[in-house]
């Protein structure tokens, strides 16, 4: 009989042992994720940025600062989560992808004087704000799949804490900043 004790327990301590590693994984999840979304609004911000300062520079033709300082100062303005104003941030992107469409485009910003500068802020704002997604995105996809085990939803194991979204947008990099 003394036996039947000890296994339960060994089996009791054993289950408190998952348990308290899958909570502890779910908090690092969670922790995660709202660190990759801090991340994914800040190269996002960062892109405005850099496209408003472009814009206004002067150097690209007037049409072409009025379509990109637009996109640029309406990603700015919306005060939301980066997950909430996808659209605004796909419309940026597009924008982006309609003025750098070309490899000839971009070449012919670098070739005026504070070109390249711009060049080089934007290509490597572009190509964070993809990386930034993907990072934020896995981490969320991660999250969810601790979320659905069976004992993590049965037990609540996550709190009160909101399911993560994934970050659905347009991020592309323009064709004439592949490769820089």
């Amino acid at each position: 009989m003394m036996w039947w004790i000890i296994l339960a327990v060994i089996l009791a301590v054993i289950i408190a042992i998952y348990l308290a590693s899958t909570a502890g994984r779910l908090d690092r999840l969670h922790k995660r994720v709202d660190t990759g979304l801090l991340a994914l609004d800040v190269q996002l911000r960062r892109r405005a940025q850099v496209a408003e300062e472009l814009a206004t520079s002067g150097l690209l033709d007037p049409g072409t600062c009025i379509v990109l300082g637009q996109g640029a100062e309406n990603a700015l303005a919306d005060e939301r989560d980066p997950v909430d104003r996808a659209l605004v941030e796909s419309d940026l992107s597009g924008v982006l992808d309609a003025v750098f469409g070309t490899r000839e485009e971009v070449d012919a910003l670098i070739e005026l004087d504070g070109g390249q500068r711009f060049a080089d802020q934007l290509s490597g704002a572009v190509h964070r704000v993809e990386l930034s997604r993907r990072f934020y995105n896995d981490s969320v996809r991660a999250c969810r799949a601790v979320r659905r085990q069976r004992l993590a939803r049965w037990l609540g194991l996550a709190g009160h804490t909101a399911l993560p979204r994934m970050c659905e947008m347009d991020d592309r990099i323009p064709a004439g900043f592949e490769g820089r």
